[in-house]
């Protein structure tokens, strides 16, 4: 018998996971009441951790164009394809997608392998639906980093949650809300765009808008704050740029009459909404992406709201955007999608020459890749000659799935393989299901936890980072792709933080950049950024925030 401590893994929240296991694959498990994240709390989406104890179905070993082959062939036929893919075709004819439930190290070394030595950028994955979300953050904060905490939820006086299905996926959070309104007397406003709302999520306040209105009702409730002076105006005056035409282009339709009825209100509910926001002091916002991808103006019209009053920066006052995924915050914090770079770096030239440099990278990404509709556009259209899904197949439904006939060689690296699935032109790698797996993930609200595996390896399964390292070393890049274990990655990806890192940016883990093994082993949850923007300083040119339309 062995307690070990490790994660849920199954939403953003990052719940702490207290398990036992017996002889074979028997286990039992509770919340870890010492995680932060979730203070021996679980859900219902936890019993998916037994779903994953059988073996039945599961790929424990290479297949090749549907025959079992050993690992060592397996590498070196997908280093040869790789190879003669790219000399016939260039960087551009390569793709990867990512799900969202991979760990952080096995997001830093994909990246890695794809920015720096195969040189595209052409990443699909879980930050895809997120894009506006991460868009609003760098534009406004100066960087993708979500301002709040769960935390803050508790020491708030008032909190809006845009969006029924942020609670809907989060129950965990949804809970710690109750808990806050019972013993704090803290209210809750639910914002939903056309949603019909169960009355299992408990609100003080319900407004119902009309789809794709929600941004309009905080704009007209900004510009509200303005007109009767309701700003926290010596904020604004020290930390926040403002366009000089900022508030004339704001008036436009945002007024109280234009706004009820592009929202579907009556004049009354809106003005209530009004006159319950404008005096509070310790504001959350939390708001996720929506089904069909994140509505940038929404991001944008949550941002301004919070600068411009002043909730931002202090216990309580936050607008919190949470993930989809359970480690999209990882993904993006090492820059495993096609927007970003790595370490929070953009596409500038010195970001490119940098990690370049760090990386010893033999052919660098120098601008942005495709994604979502445009990857299954240039698949269509012959551009795509090679793609690798690393953590499985895409979810059903996703537009990808029914693209791949048209990629002549595809590359899966999956715990398993689903029926109907033609193996004939693909490469099957085995990969370890959530239980299996060792490492890092990052939760919506930067909180870094340790994953600890709970069962061996069967099979000839290996971790993603593994596979990716190994074909890595095989198309002559040893020297760059050393690692024997996780935590030789942590420490590189911590090492990426802190390069050229003078305050520039607030993901800094250089504390973590000498951690050893044993530590690295031993790692308690620890939230990187602790309370952003306290002073108002901001990762811009000047150091402000900004408000933008």
């Amino acid at each position: 018998m062995a307690v070990v401590r490790t994660l849920c893994g199954q939403c953003a929240v990052g719940c702490g996971v207290r398990a036992v296991t017996g002889e074979g694959r028997e286990m039992s498990f509770a919340g870890d009441r010492v995680h932060p994240a979730n203070g021996g709390l679980l859900c219902g989406q936890s019993d998916a951790l037994t779903a994953m104890l059988p073996l039945e179905g599961r790929l424990l070993h290479p297949v090749l164009d549907g025959q079992r082959v050993t690992w060592r062939r397996m590498i070196g036929q997908v280093a040869r394809r790789l190879k003669d893919t790219l000399a016939r075709h260039g960087p551009g004819s390569v793709a990867m997608h990512v799900t969202g439930d991979l760990l952080t190290e096995d997001y830093y070394v994909a990246n890695k392998l794809m920015k720096g030595f195969i040189g595209s950028a052409h990443i699909d994955g879980p930050c895809w639906n997120e894009g506006g979300m991460e868009a609003a953050y760098r534009a406004a904060l100066g960087e993708d980093v979500v301002p709040g905490t769960y935390e803050d939820v508790e020491q708030a006086d008032l909190i809006l949650a845009v969006g029924a299905s942020a609670l809907l996926r989060h129950p965990v959070l949804a809970e710690r809300i109750a808990m806050a309104r019972e013993q704090r007397g803290v209210r809750l406003v639910l914002l939903t765009e056309g949603e019909d709302v169960q009355e299992e999520v408990g609100a003080d306040l319900r407004l119902k808008v009309e789809p794709g209105s929600a941004a309009v009702l905080l704009n007209g409730l900004l510009l509200h704050a303005h007109d009767c002076g309701c700003l926290a105006d010596v904020f604004m005056a020290r930390h926040v740029m403002t366009a000089g035409d900022f508030w004339t282009r704001l008036r436009l339709d945002h007024d109280l009459w234009s706004v009820a009825r592009r929202c579907g209100l009556g004049h009354g509910e809106v003005r209530a909404f009004y006159d319950l926001f404008t005096p509070a002091r310790r504001v959350v916002t939390l708001y996720g992406p929506a089904a069909e991808g994140d509505d940038l103006s929404l991001s944008r019209a949550i941002l301004n709201l919070h600068l411009a009053m002043g909730w931002i920066g202090a216990p309580g006052a936050a607008p919190t955007g949470i993930a989809r995924a359970p480690n999209a915050m990882g993904a993006r914090e090492v820059g495993c999608d096609s927007r970003q770079l790595a370490a929070h770096r953009d596409f500038s030239a010195d970001a490119i020459a940098q990690t370049a440099r760090f990386w010893g990278a033999r052919q660098m990404a120098a601008a942005t890749g495709l994604a979502g509709a445009a990857l299954v556009e240039a698949i269509e259209n012959g551009g795509i000659r090679a793609l690798w899904l690393v953590g499985g197949l895409p979810p059903a439904g996703h537009p990808l799935r029914a693209a791949l006939a048209k990629v002549p060689s595809v590359i899966l690296s999956t715990a398993w393989i689903e029926q109907g699935i033609a193996l004939d032109h693909v490469f099957a790698l085995p990969a370890p299901v959530w239980i299996e797996k060792d490492g890092t993930i990052t939760g919506a609200d930067r909180l870094i936890s340790r994953q600890r595996r709970l069962f061996p390896l069967p099979g000839e399964a290996k971790p993603d980072w593994w596979s990716l390292t190994q074909v890595a070393r095989a198309m002559g890049w040893h020297d760059a792709f050393h690692y024997e274990r996780a935590a030789e990655i942590h420490r590189e990806h911590a090492r990426l933080t802190a390069y050229h890192n003078e305050g520039e940016r607030l993901l800094n883990l250089r504390r973590h950049a000498p951690i050893s093994n044993p530590a690295y082993d031993e790692l308690t949850p620890w939230r990187w950024g602790e309370t952003p923007f306290d002073e108002g300083r901001f990762p811009t040119s000047d150091g402000n925030a900004r408000l933008i339309l």
